[in-house]
């Protein structure tokens, strides 16, 4: 049985770092930099603006739901 170590490139600094507990990253450092950057809103997901008549079309959809009847 081989004893391969698995390495990975940090998204923060690029290091290379072996596996650990706070993987993506190499360290406590870099996962704190990232979660700040979220915080910071540095990082952002990508979404859809909807017009009004899509949103109308989306609430009666919701509204139709067994879950929202009486």
């Amino acid at each position: 049985m081989s004893n391969v170590v698995k390495t990975y490139k940090c998204p923060i600094c690029h290091k290379i770092a072996p596996e650990n507990k706070y993987k993506p990253f190499c360290s406590k450092r870099c996962a704190d930099i990232d979660l700040g950057n979220w915080f910071n809103e540095s990082y952002t997901v990508p979404a859809v603006e909807l017009d009004d008549t899509e949103i109308e079309q989306l609430q009666e959809a919701l509204d139709k739901t067994p879950e929202n009847e009486e």
